[in-house]
């Protein structure tokens, strides 16, 4: 059977797949369009599957609120240029909109979601086909606050950064003031009580060593022992220091650096609860390419 040009097109509207691709799999299904669908999609999540190997640390974060819940979540994929690319822009939108109505609480529950007959994972990977990169579901946290308290939703760079506050009080632009401080400050902890012991252990004794690092070279033995005697002081600083740098409440507040994020929320009659933030690809190892290289093996293949 003759494989024409209008059937590769409708081929190619129904299933995103390329013209070369929906070609071969009306030649390899005699041009029945039902055949061909399914022939893509298997094809489709078998090249999914093969990309797993594959470093996926681009792509968006985004952030879903329905009442008192709010879905904060990462889609990544290989390369930046694809992140921006529609159907992913599409998919990134689509995921939200499941996890919300699913009311899902961890990512196992999320990827085995059923959807029109799916689970999200397998939608997922068809999508990854017709994008033509690996495209993963990283990660997820639910958030629930009571009707006394109000989200602070905040994207910054389209969703490479986003954050979602909690405070008590009903103050929507305090609490998206607070996410917007969260994301470009970036704290590691809401408080100092919050702070594991661990951490600060290993503060004072990256401190200690540092100080005692310096004092090496000193000649005056009086003064070297007056210096070492002084060093549990000065390190108790640095850590009264360091830990206001971490905690949320404890930094000057971005907008107005004479106050804490603690003293401008509670200006407002409102208290932080909670935040978490999320920025694409933290904590993953990105593989260094070389674009040209890779460009010009494209057009070689």
């Amino acid at each position: 059977m003759t494989v024409t040009a209008q059937m590769v097109k409708e081929l190619r509207e129904k299933t995103g797949a390329g013209m070369m691709d929906c070609k071969k799999a009306l030649v390899e299904c005699d041009g029945n369009i039902e055949q061909a669908i399914d022939w893509l999609r298997e094809k489709g999540i078998a090249k999914a599957q093969n990309k797993v190997h594959r470093i996926a640390a681009e792509g968006l974060c985004n952030f879903v609120v329905d009442n008192n819940t709010a879905i904060i979540y990462e889609i990544n994929s290989e390369t930046d240029f694809v992140a921006k690319n529609e159907q992913f822009l599409a998919l990134v939108d689509t995921i939200g909109n499941i996890l919300i109505k699913a009311n899902v609480n961890d990512l196992n529950e999320a990827l085995n979601y059923e959807y029109e007959g799916k689970t999200l994972q397998a939608l997922i990977m068809e999508k990854s086909a017709n994008i033509g990169e690996k495209v993963t579901f990283r990660r997820i946290e639910k958030i629930i606050k009571t009707d006394t308290q109000v989200f602070g939703a905040y994207k910054h760079m389209g969703g490479k950064i986003v954050v979602i506050s909690v405070l008590e009080g009903e103050n929507e632009a305090v609490s998206k003031d607070v996410a917007m401080h969260v994301a470009a400050m970036n704290p590691k902890y809401l408080k100092e009580a919050d702070v594991d012991n661990v951490a600060i252990e290993h503060e004072r004794e990256m401190f200690t060593k540092e100080f005692e690092n310096e004092l090496e070279n000193e000649e005056n033995e009086k003064a070297k022992a007056a210096k070492t005697a002084r060093i549990p002081q000065i390190v108790d600083g640095k850590i009264k220091k360091w830990l206001k740098e971490i905690c949320l409440v404890d930094q000057p507040f971005v907008k107005n650096p004479d106050v804490t994020v603690k003293q401008y929320a509670k200006n407002n009659n409102s208290e932080i609860i909670s935040f978490i933030r999320f920025e694409v690809g933290e904590g993953i190892e990105k593989r260094q390419d070389n674009f040209a290289e890779e460009v010009m093996a494209q057009v070689r293949a």
